[in-house]
């Protein structure tokens, strides 16, 4: 199959390109920049130029393909309302060009902030309202006849030289001289590991179903205190609680986040692709690769 991968040298784009290749499958991948082109052409697999706001590019990438892994996001928190109407648009475009024809279409969406169902977010688990349009887009499309589906990452899709939110919390911890969590700390944070992500990706597209929702995490939960606990051990700081009024002011845009209790349930996953994760888990990948 010759896939059509946006965000392609990206940190999670970069593994799924390289996982649908060791597959046997072709890859044509999304570059934005001449950087982002070598890499995905040192990858093996073809470069087409575009970016997410180029939506003729993504429309002829779309129809190029034989399916589309779409993990591309416009990755300021600053700017998260641009980042999400950028994110809608840009599945639109592909997935209008999917219209009438089987190809496969994987949309990436988020795990924070989906309601619990008996104490887990699990693959029914929908959010009722959401700051990111990924999912609620794929799924519109899924309902137009589009071959979409969904896989739902974990906040924390972790691996050497991540960027993500874990080291964004370690640089706030050394920035304020304290490494913080909010209330108790027992909120819980799914993760999974960044080749373990990938896997699942190509086993959606393989495999999946029109309209599935497929839960991305390694890691049932972590404790956030254990994240802070972590980092205070390495960073020798201290460590301690925050109350809610002080949750912004030390985490920032993070704030919106690290509040969210999601505990996430990837049975129905495993079941449903064949998959299983088996790298390492988040804090032993921290004390690792991350300091």
């Amino acid at each position: 199959m010759k896939v059509f991968v946006t965000g392609a040298s990206g940190f999670i784009g970069a593994a799924v390109v390289d996982e649908l290749i060791a597959s046997g499958h072709q890859v044509l991948g999304l570059a934005r920049s001449r950087q982002s082109a070598k890499r995905i052409k040192e990858a093996g697999a073809e470069v087409i130029k575009g970016n997410l706001e180029d939506i003729e590019s993504l429309k002829q990438g779309a129809l190029q393909a034989d399916g589309i892994i779409h993990t591309a996001f416009f990755h300021d928190f600053t700017q998260y309302d641009k980042a999400a109407v950028l994110d809608r648009e840009a599945i639109n475009a592909m997935g209008e060009v999917l219209i009438n024809t089987t190809k496969p279409m994987v949309v990436t969406a988020g795990l924070l902030g989906l309601p619990l169902i008996n104490g887990f977010v699990t693959e029914q688990s929908i959010a009722q309202y959401s700051l990111r349009f990924s999912e609620a887009t794929a799924l519109s499309l899924a309902e137009r006849g589009v071959n979409a589906s969904v896989v739902r990452l974990a906040p924390s899709v972790h691996d050497k030289n991540d960027k993500g939110f874990v080291p964004f919390i370690i640089s706030l911890a050394a920035k304020n001289k304290l490494s913080a969590y909010p209330g108790d700390g027992t909120n819980q944070w799914p993760a999974i590991h960044r080749l373990d992500a990938a896997k699942l990706f190509r086993l959606a597209l393989e495999k999946g179903n029109k309209g599935a929702l497929y839960n991305g995490a390694g890691e049932t939960g972590i404790e956030v205190k254990e994240i802070a606990a972590l980092i205070g051990e390495k960073l020798n700081l201290p460590i301690g609680s925050l109350p809610e009024d002080e949750v912004g002011k030390h985490f920032e845009w993070m704030g919106n986040f690290i509040r969210f209790d999601n505990p996430t349930s990837t049975q129905q996953t495993q079941e449903a692709l064949g998959w299983k994760p088996k790298h390492i888990g988040l804090l032993e990948d921290m004390r690792q690769n991350y300091f």
